[in-house]
């Protein structure tokens, strides 16, 4: 037998016997129809248990999984309604024009029936939740020795949801936002800001409209767009189509028209083993598809961009109704999918 045959895994006994009592208990105690994800779950806090990991680290993964848990619940009522995450200063008053041009923003894209995600804090967070209200504003508030606390539009809603970690509150910063809105800020804001990018560049996130918005006449984000085209593009950090991945302005109608525009006939899109489906509001006319595989051939690994009516099976069901653009994609070129997404958009 060569060295590199696959040798069917034979299971312990310890383990046959440890998955049926883990079964069991599910079946009884926490019917799913995620049960198959529970059971690993369940198998991988035996393991950790066995591991004779630290009482630090499991004090870690419990307050992670625990606050996780209870923000997931949290957002789950309003899975439907299109999110916006608001990044920005928590330094700025109510008087100063950031602020302003923030609550404008959040006025906006609440009158367009979207919510807004903040960090629940003073200073833009405020102006986000100023803007949309109490009722169309989450919290997700972090716990720190300073500067930070609850600002009063926000507090004690059941929105609210308080973080101990900055990773867990990052993940819900984008897991739940359909874009990104960023108002200047301090360290923070940059690295909230990088992150995102970062994310969708990958691929480690879903496509979203990234936003940056200056009050008018400012200049915050045209002065790190200059570092970003002297310092990343120019050295060759980034490719020219990652700069399709955000856009800046300094009007705050603007940034929600770039938000809005993104979905106009794009809805979402997700892999399916090597696949890229991406979900549409209403077909697309057969030459306009003809045109897309002309145009956006270098993101199509091999064969053709078809277009179909129906979810495949591998999807589990989401958005049957919904017709669909799939092909082989070339996961790298993310900020190429950015341009193809937008001429999808296009009048």
């Amino acid at each position: 037998m060569s060295k590199f045959s696959q040798v069917p895994r034979v299971p312990r006994p310890e383990s046959i016997e440890r998955e049926t009592a883990i079964r069991r208990y599910l079946e009884e105690f926490a019917p799913s129809p995620h049960q198959d994800l529970l059971m690993e779950m369940m198998v991988t806090l035996s393991r950790l248990a066995k591991d004779r990991a630290g009482r630090g680290e499991v004090k870690v993964l419990n307050a992670a999984l625990r606050e996780l848990r209870y923000a997931f619940k949290v957002f789950a009522p309003y899975q439907d309604t299109p999110k916006v995450t608001i990044f920005g200063s928590a330094r700025v008053g109510e008087q100063h024009p950031d602020y302003i041009q923030a609550k404008v923003f959040a006025e906006e894209i609440r009158r367009r029936g979207w919510m807004v995600i903040t960090g629940a804090g003073d200073g833009i967070m405020r102006a986000g939740h100023d803007g949309a209200t109490r009722d169309g504003s989450f919290g997700v508030a972090i716990s720190l020795p300073f500067e930070q606390h609850t600002n009063d539009i926000i507090a004690n809603d059941p929105k609210l949801v308080n973080f101990k970690y900055f990773f867990t509150r990052k993940l819900l910063f984008i897991k739940e936002a359909e874009a990104v809105a960023l108002f200047p800020g301090g360290f923070g804001t940059q690295d909230e800001g990088f992150e995102a990018l970062t994310l969708v560049q990958t691929g480690k996130a879903n496509l979203m409209p990234i936003v940056m918005v200056d009050h008018p006449g400012g200049t915050y984000w045209k002065h790190w767009q200059q570092y970003v085209e002297r310092e990343l593009l120019a050295t060759g950090m980034i490719s020219p189509e990652d700069m399709h991945l955000f856009k800046i302005t300094d009007r705050a109608e603007e940034a929600v028209e770039e938000i809005c525009r993104f979905y106009r006939r794009y809805h979402s899109a997700r892999m399916v083993y090597d696949d890229l489906v991406i979900r549409l509001h209403a077909p697309l006319p057969d030459n306009m598809v003809q045109g897309l595989a002309r145009d956006f051939a270098d993101v199509i690994t091999s064969g053709s961009l078809n277009q179909i009516n129906e979810a495949l099976p591998a999807e589990n069901g989401e958005y049957p109704h919904q017709p669909r653009l799939i092909f082989r994609f070339n996961r790298r070129l993310i900020g190429r999918l950015r341009q193809m997404i937008d001429r999808i958009n296009a009048d």
